[in-house]
């Protein structure tokens, strides 16, 4: 939002506290307007302070589109702002809860970037799946507004011919798409024919027909056609022995017809994706979490289709390099709010906040639910939504304690998928080093809720706050440097993205196949002489080096080593290179090459009485001139004949 000129607290009929002083410094000196009946009897206030020059802030949540409103009207609307400090802030046993509202004032200046979106245009070309009245009825109602093509299962003994919608009896085999974009294979294909007298005949069956659509409304009261099904846009799913869920997926259905702009949630760098290399498999963190199947192997990388992409978040807070980042907003936003959250809640006299992370349905609506009925959230706890909490990971988690915060919570709804939250929580409880301030909870209801909260407290940590800047990666090394300041390296947990490798030097022949096909560049080589060094800093823990070594000399260490001398290369694996026999030009690997003439030489017929041997011990060069002049040499043309001068020319005339 930027520079708020003048903010006005109400204190909602007098059911809550505030206080102009704390919300004055938080908003660097704001004019503060003080009411409590804004909505109602004092809106003047509102209008007058709309009419100013400069923005104003709304410190009310619930009548937002009042004063939006208003705004409008008055030609307001650019310099009209809202946050909601009541439900959050306001409203709680703990009495008054100044400093979180602060904080939460401060918060609502911050300007959001905009999420790149993509345009969606949905004709309205509708799919019904169903059988018996169900089906019917639901694509005569939506016949009115859609293009409707209605497949029953079987045959229906008195449904007559109808032009209003395409009926036809067949099996889904496939689908696949979203909104407007869909398309669905049928086995057993049968259209209805338009003519005859009686009941309605069908054609005879065509296994695998094909079509596109825009919508699918499927009431077979079967399984979902899609993973995660409540997330597929166009995807409209109802028990059809529920007439209410069945009229509200009509209801639905028509409204998805028009232009949709669907956001891109996940922002892809192909170039620091760690899939694979050379089809050695290594990372597929984000295929196994992507509950919608949007992601797919695509080569040495991965594909994320953005139709098909709900926007979890699930796939940014798992993966390692930060090849695919949260868009909607990004994640250096959520640090900022966090940073804000935090350092303000203490400016404005607070000691030792505790963040809870909510999505912005469930979460939200429990927090409400629990202000205006139960006993609200405790003064410090500080609510941070967000659009999903799948995509909360473990360097959110630790850039929310390395600013300032106490302890986190995160809050799942109950569709949730619970596994990624869980694995991120306890990466971040290993690196934090600290039981007891990071958790889950397990509230399903407000009084939950509130138990948990009011039930548990904790004093401020001993460390200085950070400054999160950089991506998910960096800001968990700053985060870890600043919460443990040992320099120690922190055993993690197996699978987690930070680590070193140990190599067997006894073992590995300095091939230098891990370094080739290392997708970060964590393993290097020297181009002086043979040599592996490695930089833990950028190491994935993706696994490539390992499984492509041909001697199996490669384990992997999962830790986390905060120390600087992460960040600089150190040598694994040294041997002085061999010198050429020849020009003595170093090359290759000495033990290497000692080796295999060791092997060779007398053993094999090829290198028995003859110089194979030496050109073993050769470079390429010195190598490929004593192949072409050796007797029974392949490539061997003959000597060059004599170049001929004017004085070879001049004897050759005299002789004659």
């Amino acid at each position: 939002m930027g520079k708020i000129e003048r903010v006005i607290l109400c204190s909602c009929e007098g059911s809550m506290q505030i206080d102009p002083e704390s919300a004055a410094a938080s908003l660097k000196g704001a004019e503060v307007i003080t009411a409590s009946h804004l909505c109602t009897t004092e809106l003047g206030k509102a209008e007058k302070a709309l009419e100013a020059d400069g923005s104003t802030l709304f410190a009310c949540g619930q009548m937002t589109a009042l004063f939006d409103e208003i705004a409008e009207s008055l030609g307001a609307g650019e310099r009209f702002a809202a946050a909601d400090i009541r439900d959050r802030a306001g409203w709680t046993e703990d009495g008054t809860a100044f400093p979180k509202q602060a904080a939460l004032l401060a918060e609502a200046t911050l300007p959001r970037p905009m999420a790149p979106a993509r345009e969606i245009v949905s004709e309205g070309t509708c799919l019904v799946l169903g059988d018996g009245e169900t089906g019917v009825e639901a694509a005569e109602t939506l016949a009115g507004s859609l293009a409707v093509t209605l497949i029953l299962s079987g045959a229906p003994d008195d449904m007559v011919p109808t032009d209003a919608f395409d009926v036809a009896i067949g099996r889904i085999k496939s689908a696949s798409g979203s909104l407007a974009r869909f398309n669905v294979t049928v086995d057993g294909y049968r259209p209805m024919a338009p003519g005859g007298r009686g009941a309605a005949t069908f054609s005879a069956p065509t296994d695998g027909a094909s079509s596109t659509c825009d919508i699918i409304l499927d009431l077979r009261g079967e399984g979902p056609l899609f993973p995660a099904d409540h997330n597929r846009d166009g995807y409209v799913r109802a028990d059809p022995g529920d007439p209410l869920a069945v009229k509200g997926a009509i209801a639905k259905a028509v409204d998805l017809q028009g232009t949709f702009e669907k956001p891109i949630y996940i922002r892809f760098e192909e170039s620091l994706c760690a899939h694979s290399r050379a089809s050695q498999t290594g990372c597929d963190r984000c295929l196994s979490v992507c509950p919608t199947g949007a992601i797919t192997p695509n080569g040495d990388t991965v594909s994320i289709d953005p139709d098909i992409c709900a926007g979890c978040g699930a796939c940014a807070a798992v993966c390692p390099s930060g090849a695919a980042s949260y868009d909607d907003p990004p994640v250096g936003f959520l640090f900022s709010r966090l940073r804000t959250l935090a350092s303000e809640y203490r400016k404005a006299g607070g000691e030792a906040p505790r963040v809870l992370f909510h999505d912005q349905e469930f979460g939200a609506e429990m927090i409400r639910l629990s202000a205006r009925f139960g006993r609200g959230l405790p003064a410090d706890v500080i609510p941070v939504d967000v659009p999903n909490v799948e995509g909360v990971g473990h360097a959110e988690v630790l850039a929310a304690m390395g600013v300032g915060f106490a302890s986190a919570f995160i809050l799942p709804g109950p569709r949730t998928d619970r596994s990624v939250p869980e694995k991120e929580m306890a990466l971040a409880d290993a690196i934090l080093m600290q039981e007891g301030r990071l958790t889950i909870l397990d509230a399903i209801e407000p009084d939950g809720l509130e138990a948990a909260l009011y039930g548990s407290t904790q004093n401020a940590l001993e460390a200085d706050t950070i400054l999160p800047l950089g991506g998910r990666r960096e800001v968990t090394r700053i985060a870890a440097a600043a919460l443990n300041p040992t320099e120690a390296p922190i055993p993690l947990p197996e699978g987690a993205p930070y680590g070193a490798i140990a190599v067997d030097t006894d073992a590995c022949t300095l091939c230098l196949a891990c370094v080739s096909l290392c997708p970060v560049g964590a393993i290097g080589d020297n181009p002086e002489k043979p040599e592996i060094r490695f930089q833990e800093a950028a190491c994935l823990q993706c696994g490539i080096c390992a499984s492509t070594c041909p001697e199996t000399a490669i384990t992997l260490t999962p830790q986390l080593n905060t120390a600087k001398d992460a960040l600089e290369y150190k040598v694994l694996n040294s041997e002085e290179p061999f010198e050429c026999i020849e020009c003595g030009a170093p090359f290759g690997v000495k033990s290497t090459i000692e080796r295999i003439v060791e092997k060779l030489e007398g053993q094999h017929w090829m290198y028995t009485n003859s110089d194979n041997t030496r050109l073993i011990q050769m470079c390429d060069d010195c190598r490929v001139n004593a192949q072409y002049h050796q007797e029974n040499s392949p490539f061997r043309m003959g000597d060059r004949p004599k170049i001929r001068t004017t004085e070879d020319e001049l004897e050759k005339n005299k002789q004659s």
